[in-house]
């Protein structure tokens, strides 16, 4: 008996330059478990695209004519809360990275990205990981945050933590600890003596809690409530995805 084929994943390429557009498409499509179901050259058309198609991954340019490639995203999150956001940007610590994490991007990619890793970037977003490690995220959030707000970690900080975590159970505040500080699903297994199908259970129950996206959302929420500089090490480490 011949079972159905796989799903493929279906994504939208965003870019005003249509040979980079083109070029990008023709790389996601070449690959077996990947469709491209529609293209557009900014924000609004991006909009468009994303409401006809419905595309699990939308890959978007940043800086765009009629509307950039931020306020599309955050528009996109708004509306189609099951679509993930893989922004390209020029630098990895441009302004603009940690703008569309915050408009609710789940990774951001150079644009100087090979192939394959563009292929692999795709797929581990589609599968429900960041392809921005917590700890990349950690220093980038550091790093245009530090200025703002030096004195975050004081008793008003305090209270905001203790009011947003409230809904946590002892367990799933042990584990978004363990997120923010960029450990892997297995790694919190591990250091918890979990079960892999727990740790997954607890981290959707805490995103559901929280109105977390993914990951990365979870770091930036730890950054907000004080809690990065305590317990994540920007740089140690390899890139987690799991």
């Amino acid at each position: 008996m011949t079972g159905q084929p796989p799903t493929r994943i279906r994504v939208a390429v965003v870019d005003d330059q249509p040979l980079e557009r083109a070029g990008n498409a023709l790389i996601l499509d070449s690959d077996d478990e990947i469709e491209v179901v529609g293209e557009a050259g900014n924000g609004v058309e991006a909009i468009s695209i994303v409401s006809d198609t419905l595309p699990g991954i939308v890959l978007m340019d940043i800086r765009m004519p009629v509307m950039n490639g931020l306020e599309a995203t955050r528009i996109i999150a708004e509306t189609h809360p099951a679509t993930r956001v893989i922004v390209l940007t020029t630098f990895d610590l441009d302004e603009y990275a940690f703008g569309s994490l915050k408009a609710g991007a789940s990774a951001f990619l150079l644009k100087s990205t090979k192939p394959a890793s563009l292929i692999d970037a795709v797929k581990t977003v589609a599968s429900g990981s960041a392809v921005v490690s917590p700890r990349l995220t950690a220093k980038l959030i550091e790093h245009y945050l530090r200025p703002a707000s030096p004195l975050k970690q004081n008793h008003g900080a305090m209270g905001e933590r203790s009011g947003r975590l409230d809904v946590l159970s002892p367990r799933e505040r042990d584990i978004f600890t363990a997120i923010i500080r960029g450990l892997t699903n297995s790694e919190i297994s591990t250091e918890l003596v979990l079960a892999s199908s727990t740790v997954k259970s607890h981290i959707n129950s805490i995103f559901a809690k929280l109105g977390l996206r993914d990951r990365v959302h979870a770091v930036l929420l730890g950054h907000e409530l004080g809690l990065v500089g305590q317990h994540s090490d920007p740089e140690a480490g390899a890139d987690s995805r799991a």
